[in-house]
């Protein structure tokens, strides 16, 4: 059997665009879709009550009726297990093809809000995790996909062959073209560089980047990849760069860290400020 999307559900508007964002995602790549509902009711609080615990089963079986009614060609199921989000959502991390999230907007200026679980379990799970926004006070962030491209945040270190293969790949399903954007800063003492000596490394770092991109090229030749290579930080460049896409994807290299997430500064940066959905894709 072909490894489900999962969609964490909680029964919120931001859980619910995610299981459409992945419902749609699901019927691209032929695969099943699975809503996973996961509350830790093991405490007399008020989300233990029997109560609680029935408008959130009805709540999970509307959502399923609704995406079976909408999607018809894609098989969807529904489970409900009472353990720790994280925990679970990281357990079916292991068998998915993909984990899907929902993100709340606080608006253009503060941004999105990804949660604990979603920065955990983007920071740990081992397949791609796709944080999905809502619609924003400010009309951006949609799940809804939009005539702009994939955009990849390259990333040239060995190891990230994964994040520009799922990018590829998520272009083509889409009839999109892949943006690639590199951001990289001058070395020390650039400042006393001539203009000659900084174009030649923009030159290089243009080859560096095309190389990188060469190998899953030619595994999706069908998708039109530009490239773009910025002097300044990533954090800035990444975002400014997703403006307009419908999907952001970043490489997450595997940390072996005791506690916490597992992410970067990229990656934290465009989950609370990038408006499209953004697949944080694991790496070596």
């Amino acid at each position: 059997m072909d490894a489900p999307i999962v969609v964490g559900f909680d029964g919120t508007d931001e859980s619910a665009a995610a299981a459409l964002w992945a419902a749609r995602e699901a019927e691209r790549r032929g695969l099943p879709l699975e809503l996973l509902q996961a509350w830790p009711w093991r405490g007399p609080h008020v989300l233990g009550t029997p109560d609680a615990q029935r408008w959130a089963r009805q709540r999970l079986a509307r959502q399923e009726v609704e995406l079976r009614a909408g999607r018809s060609g894609v098989e969807v199921s529904a489970v409900h297990v009472p353990e720790d989000p994280v925990w679970a959502l990281e357990t079916a991390g292991r068998t998915a093809a993909m984990l899907v999230l929902g993100s709340r907007a606080l608006g253009a200026v503060r941004g999105f809000v990804p949660g604990s679980v979603g920065l955990a379990v983007a920071g740990r799970a081992a397949c791609p995790t796709v944080v999905v926004r809502t619609a924003d006070p400010a009309g951006g962030g949609t799940a809804v996909d939009g005539p702009g491209p994939v955009v990849l945040a390259a990333d040239l270190r060995p190891g990230a062959a994964p994040a520009v293969d799922f990018a590829l790949e998520c272009a083509a399903l889409r009839s999109a073209r892949l943006h690639a954007v590199r951001a990289w800063e001058p070395p020390t003492g650039a400042e006393y560089l001539g203009p000659v000596e900084l174009a030649e490394l923009e030159i290089t770092e243009r080859r560096r980047l095309t190389e990188a991109l060469e190998p899953g090229c030619r595994l999706h030749p069908g998708v039109r990849v530009t490239a773009e290579t910025v002097s300044g930080p990533r954090t800035r460049a990444v975002v400014e760069a997703a403006d307009g896409a419908q999907l952001l994807v970043i490489g997450r290299r595997s940390r072996r860290l005791p506690v916490g997430p597992h992410l970067g500064a990229v990656a934290h940066a465009a989950l609370h400020h990038a408006h499209c959905p953004v697949a944080v894709v694991p790496c070596d």
